[in-house]
């Protein structure tokens, strides 16, 4: 599939992620990192909306068996909006030094979205979501966009990316 051809597939709209529109169910996805450090990026948005996703995560972190890569978090956070903490970015993006690494694992992004497909599945629920894991985990939308196509919208589980930023500069 042609990237001109995943538009047709995934809906993209300005807005807010944390005030998903649709009817139903509805999973918010975002990336959380596998360090338990909540406290920049997109998580401040789900913070200001609601305390628990951050709660459910830092407690997640207090324990010996953490979260690793790939694991999500679902947290319930109102009647129809459920928060998937997708642990998809190793450790924090400190300084990213040239030639270094980025934090997003792809993999993890992978397998954690189908643990999202199920729940999704099971709850007739669409997903809504900023660009994961494009700003402080450092990934590239043309590696995670074919994601989410094959892993939510070709299993018929409708998905809306936000723009945020598309807002704010009107």
């Amino acid at each position: 599939m042609h990237a001109d051809e995943w538009s047709r597939i995934v809906s993209y709209r300005e807005g807010d992620a944390t005030m998903p529109i649709a009817e139903g169910n509805k999973i918010i996805v975002h990336i959380c990192n596998d360090a338990g450090k909540w406290g920049k990026g997109f998580v401040l948005a789900i913070s200001r909306r609601w305390k628990t996703p951050e709660q459910v995560y830092r407690a997640a972190f207090a324990v010996e068996n953490t979260p690793s890569l790939g694991d999500v978090l679902f947290v319930p956070v109102a009647g129809d909006v459920t928060v998937a903490n997708l642990i998809g970015q190793a450790g924090v993006r400190l300084v990213l030094k040239k030639g270094g690494k980025p934090p997003i694992r792809y993999d993890a992004v992978r397998k954690g979205l189908r643990s999202v497909a199920e729940l999704a599945r099971t709850t007739m629920a669409s997903v809504h979501m900023p660009q994961i894991g494009c700003g402080l985990a450092g990934g590239r939308w043309e590696e995670i966009e074919p994601i989410i196509v094959e892993e939510l919208a070709e299993q018929g589980i409708p998905v809306v990316v936000y723009d945020f930023r598309a807002v704010e500069a009107a």
